[in-house]
C-alpha cells in the first residue's frame, strides 16, 4: 500500500479481532516509530509494548474504562523522556512522540492493522501499572490489532477551510 492510500484508509479502530499480531508486523510498526524525526535527533521516547491480557485490561480501566483498549492484542504506551522545551515554547517530547506515533499508525494501516490514538487516560494510573518513573510522561496509549470492522470515513474539512496562504 502506498503512503497516501494508508493515510486515506486509516481509521480509529475500537473493535479488534481475537487474533495475535505477528511479531514481524509488530517490529515493523515499532521500527516506523524509531525512524521518526525528533527535535535535536534526541529520540526522546520509549515505547512500552504490552501483550499480557491482564495488564491490557488494567490499562483499559485506566483509560476511562474504554474496554476496546484491553481487547486489542497489543497496547503500546508511548512515553516522552526529555524535559527540553523548544524555542517555540512547546515541550519537545509531546511533539516528538506524536510524530513517532503517527509514523506507527500509518505503518500499521499499511500492514492491515488498526490503531486508535488514546489520550483519554489517567497518567498516574498508567504509570503505576507499567512501572513508569515519575519524571517520564505517558503521552498516549496505542491499541494495535486486526480490526473487527472498518468504520466509514469521518467527514473532513475542505482545504480552503484549513489552509491560509501567506498570512492568517
Amino acid at each position: 500500500m502506498d503512503l497516501m492510500q494508508a493515510i486515506r484508509d486509516r481509521r480509529s479502530i475500537r473493535d479488534y479481532r481475537d487474533l495475535p499480531v505477528e511479531e514481524e508486523k509488530l517490529q515493523a510498526v515499532l521500527e516506523a516509530g524509531r525512524l521518526a524525526p525528533s527535535a535535536r535527533n534526541m529520540q526522546d521516547w520509549k515505547f512500552i509494548v504490552v501483550k499480557d491480557a491482564a495488564t491490557r485490561q488494567k490499562l483499559a480501566v485506566a483509560a476511562r474504562d474504554q474496554q476496546f483498549v484491553g481487547q486489542a492484542p497489543v497496547v503500546i504506551a508511548a512515553c516522552g523522556t526529555s524535559d527540553l522545551v523548544m524555542t517555540c515554547g512547546q515541550p519537545a517530547y509531546a511533539i516528538d512522540v506524536a510524530i513517532a506515533l503517527d509514523h506507527m499508525t500509518l505503518a500499521a494501516a499499511s500492514l492491515g492493522l488498526g490503531t486508535c490514538w488514546i489520550g483519554a487516560f489517567y497518567e498516574d494510573k498508567v504509570k503505576e501499572i507499567l512501572g513508569v518513573p515519575p519524571e517520564i510522561r505517558v503521552v498516549a496509549l496505542l491499541p494495535l490489532g486486526y480490526p473487527a470492522k472498518q468504520p466509514e470515513p469521518r467527514p473532513r474539512k475542505n482545504l480552503d477551510d484549513i489552509v491560509a496562504w501567506e498570512h492568517w
